[in-house]
C-alpha cells in the first residue's frame, strides 16, 4: 500500500528553552516551560490543546500520563516517544497522522530533560539491559566506548581520518557562535580538535556532546488553522522511520535511513540536490558522516571526501547543523532529538535569526537514537518545506 502524504498538516511554533549545563529543576519544570512557550507563541490557552507528545529520559517515576495532571491538561490524544535522538522525527510523524485522522486538532510535541550533577551517571547505569550487563560494569561510563568502536571500524573500512571528523565539529562550532542558546561559545580550530584530551580511542574531547538540561518543542495542526492564526508554518514533505536496521551487520556502518531513503525522496517529489539545509543527529561526528552517505548526499564510504569538499557552515555550500548541533549547542537528553527539527522549522519559516540560511526553503532533518551495545536502533528523517514551496 502506498504511504499517504501529509497534505493539510503543518508544523509551527518552534521553541527552545535555553540550556543550562546543570540544573536542580526537574524534567517536569523544563517540559512545562517549553509547553508554555509553545502555547504563547501560537496564542493558545491550555484548554485549546487536545494532543500531547512527550519525550524525556528523566521524567521517572512519572510518565506523560502523570504529567497531564501536573500541568492541568486533559488531552484526547497522548503519546510518549522513548527513542532518544529519533524522538523528534517520530513524534512529528505520529502527531501529524493523528491530526490528519481527526484524533486531535492541535498536538504539542515536547522533549525535555533535567541534568543534576549526578543525573548522567545514573541514567547510564540503567540505560538498557545491554548497558547494565555488557558495558557499564566494565568501566564504560556511557556511549563513548560503543561509538568509538563504530568510528574505529568506519575509519578502517573507508579511510576516514580524525581530521575529517574534526571538520564537522569545527564547522558546527562556528555555527554555534551565531546561535544564542548554544552552551559552547568559544571558537574551535582543527588543531584544538586534534590535540584535545583523549576520551575513548579514537575519540577526543570534541567528538563528544555535552550533557545539559533544556527543552524543545513545536506544534502540529491543520494548515488552515495555522493560516487563520497567522502562524508561520512548515509543510511536511516526507518522513521515514526504521528500527534495528541491518541487524546482520557485525558493526554499524550504516543506519536505517539507507533502507528507506528512496521512499523519502519519492514522497517529497525531489531529491537531495533540492535540500537547502541539513540537520543531522550528531551525537558524534562519525554518525553525521554516516548520514551524509545514507541520506544520499554522497555514496557509501565517500563521507570523508564529501566533508573535505564542502563548507558546512551557515554561509557555506552545504549548511549543516546550523544551530551548532549537539556537539556545540549541547545535548539536553531527549531534547537532543528535537534540536535539529526545531531548527529546521525555523529555517524554512525564516525565523532562525543569526543562523538563518539565505533563501532556505527546504530542510532535511534526521534522527538517531537508543544505542545498546554496538549500534543505535532507531532512525528517522523528515523533509520540511516552507509555505511557499
Amino acid at each position: 500500500m502506498r504511504r499517504q502524504d501529509y497534505s493539510g498538516v503543518v508544523v509551527t511554533a518552534p521553541v527552545s528553552v535555553p540550556y543550562l549545563r546543570y540544573s536542580q529543576e526537574t524534567a517536569h519544570w523544563w517540559i512545562a516551560r517549553a509547553l508554555r512557550q509553545v502555547l504563547e507563541t501560537a496564542g493558545l490557552a491550555p484548554r485549546d490543546l487536545d494532543g500531547l507528545s512527550v519525550s524525556s529520559f528523566t521524567l521517572f517515576p512519572d510518565t506523560p500520563v502523570g504529567l497531564t495532571q501536573h500541568l492541568g491538561l486533559s488531552p484526547r490524544w497522548l503519546d510518549t516517544i522513548p527513542m532518544g535522538g529519533a524522538s523528534g522525527v517520530v513524534a512529528l510523524r505520529r502527531a501529524a497522522r493523528a491530526v490528519q485522522a481527526g484524533d486531535a486538532d492541535m498536538v504539542a510535541c515536547i522533549a525535555g530533560d533535567a541534568n543534576r550533577i549526578d543525573s548522567f551517571r545514573q541514567l547510564l547505569s540503567s540505560f538498557s539491559r545491554f548497558a547494565m550487563d555488557a558495558s557499564y560494569p566494565y568501566g564504560s561510563g556511557g556511549p563513548n566506548a560503543s561509538f568509538a568502536l563504530i568510528a574505529d571500524a568506519y575509519m578502517a573500512e573507508y579511510g576516514a581520518t580524525r581530521a575529517d571528523f574534526g571538520r564537522i565539529a569545527v564547522a558546527q562550532r562556528a555555527n554555534a557562535l551565531q546561535y544564542p542558546n548554544a552552551i559552547m561559545k568559544k571558537p574551535l580550530t582543527l588543531e584544538d580538535y586534534l590535540t584535545a584530551r583523549p576520551i575513548a580511542e579514537p575519540f577526543g574531547l570534541y567528538d563528544c556532546v555535552m550533557p545539559c538540561a533544556g527543552a524543545e518543542g513545536f506544534l502540529v495542526m491543520r494548515e488552515e488553522e495555522a493560516a487563520r492564526r497567522g502562524l508561520p508554518f512548515a509543510r511536511i514533505a516526507a518522513t521515514i522511520e526504521r528500527h534495528n536496521a541491518f541487524p546482520e551487520d557485525p558493526v554499524q556502518l550504516r543506519g536505517g535511513w539507507a533502507m528507506d531513503v528512496d521512499e523519502l525522496y519519492a514522497m517529497a517529489g525531489f531529491g537531495p540536490e533540492a535540500i537547502d539545509v541539513v540537520e543531522t543527529y550528531d551525537d558524534y561526528p562519525v554518525i553525521s558522516m554516516m548520514q551524509f552517505e545514507d541520506l544520499g548526499f554522497c555514496a557509501k564510504g565517500e563521507g570523508a571526501r564529501f566533508v573535505r569538499e564542502h563548507d558546512l557552515t551557515i554561509s557555506g555550500d552545504f549548511p549543516h547543523n546550523t544551530s551548532g548541533g549537539q556537539l556545540s549547542a549541547g545535548q539536553a537528553g531527549a531534547a537532543g532529538g528535537y534540536l535539529g527539527l526545531v531548527e529546521a522549522i525555523r529555517q524554512v519559516t525564516g525565523q532562525a535569526g543569526g543562523t538563518q540560511v539565505a533563501e532556505a526553503g527546504t530542510a532535511l532533518v534526521s534522527g538517531f537514537g537508543m544505542i545498546n551495545y554496538d549500534r543505535g536502533l532507531c532512525s528517522g528523517a523528515a523533509i520540511l518545506t516552507g509555505a511557499d514551496r
